[in-house]
């Protein structure tokens, strides 16, 4: 299965006229919704008919989110058409070694340059180099955040709110593009928002496919002839109850020998005392091993977790790890903030409701 990594190189080469994966385009407009992921869209394909019919479309495909199944690392996928080994996000809460500290990749440090942290130009900085327009549409938050600055630089931004919005940006810049072409980037977050809050198979989760699937018919009409819209997810997502979670506070001896607890809580990443791993990770797989994998670092980079590990990137991943393989989390109550703790809908690891994304083509 191909991952997330390849759509933006695919697109590259549609817009070069070059024979690759995708139709060959003018201009392109990729669409990014994130927690859409391709078996939760199955099981919801009536509520979203547009969707559906893309489905059938000979370009139209799975693919993998990669590992940690999260949206820092898959945007970094998507950005830098590199697996999480080498682009370097490999984890929502992740270690700095150089400060010895955790910083969240989402929200980011400022005492993390991005640049430096992943320093591999993004797609759609080549793009700009060969001379094509890049506009990238979402919140204004974005414009300059960390995240955007390390794995989707390039091109310039344009800040909306609402989803109707963003696609009435994107069919302007597509009307607009002029010589070589343009690659659109449009990024929508609140159904993953829902389904992290109110559930993935809540009827609040399906209204808000339906205005996705609704807006994205929009936008395929509106775009000019020569044209093609790429829609995909970053990840799927899991409904966890709440009974199902074990709280490290109330589990103090599996902290022994770690110094700090990474990763989410259907992926952790336990950075641990030196000489410590191998007894870290035998506690855990005594505590969890039912309900979890558990691995050492050098046990998940040589099974491919992260895809080829770059040297710089190896002391990012945890020292052991842990992925979910039943509807399971642990959390820490001690640390984390309430919001967090009443969420829902989680994702973060290698079961196949939470890798497993859709790449729906529609051509104009």
């Amino acid at each position: 299965m191909r991952t997330l990594a390849d759509v933006l190189p695919s697109v590259a080469l549609s817009l070069d006229k070059k024979r690759g994966p995708l139709p060959k385009a003018r201009t392109v407009v990729v669409m990014l919704v994130d927690g859409l992921g391709d078996q939760l869209l199955k099981a919801s394909s009536g509520h979203a008919p547009f969707l559906r019919r893309l489905r059938q479309n000979p370009h139209s495909t799975r693919l993998s989110s990669g590992f940690p199944s999260t949206t820092a690392t898959s945007l970094g996928m998507l950005g830098t058409g590199l697996p999480p080994g080498a682009h370097g996000l490999v984890a929502l809460d992740v270690l700095d070694p150089d400060r010895d500290q955790l910083f969240n990749e989402l929200m980011w440090d400022p005492a993390v340059d991005p640049r430096a942290w992943q320093p591999a130009p993004t797609v759609f900085e080549q793009v700009v180099a060969a001379g094509r327009e890049v506009v990238r549409i979402g919140p204004g938050y974005f414009d300059g955040s960390g995240l955007t600055e390390a794995v989707q630089r390039g091109g310039r931004f344009v800040a909306a709110q609402s989803l109707d919005e963003r696609v009435e940006v994107a069919i302007t810049a597509a009307r607009r593009a002029k010589g070589q072409g343009a690659l659109i980037y449009l990024y929508w977050g609140d159904l993953d928002k829902i389904g992290h809050e109110q559930g993935c198979r809540s009827w609040r989760w399906t209204a808000e496919l339906e205005r996705v699937d609704a807006a994205a018919q929009a936008l395929a009409a509106g775009l000019p002839a020569d044209s093609m819209l790429v829609i995909t997810a970053d990840h799927g997502m899991v409904d966890v109850p709440f009974e199902n979670r074990l709280d490290i506070a109330d589990e103090p001896e599996l902290l022994t020998g770690v110094r700090h607890l990474g990763g989410e809580p259907r992926s952790l990443q336990l950075y641990c005392e030196a000489g410590a791993a191998d007894d870290v990770a035998a506690a855990w797989h005594a505590r969890v091993g039912q309900d979890m994998t558990v691995v050492t670092r050098e046990q998940a980079v040589d099974e491919g977790w992260f895809g080829p590990v770059e040297p710089h990137v190896l002391p990012r991943i945890g020292d052991v790890l842990t992925a979910a393989i039943t509807e399971v989390a642990v959390v820490d109550s001690r640390t984390a903030r309430p919001q967090v703790l009443r969420l829902l809908g989680l994702h973060g690891s290698r079961t196949s409701v939470e890798t497993e994304i859709p790449l729906l083509v529609s051509q104009t």
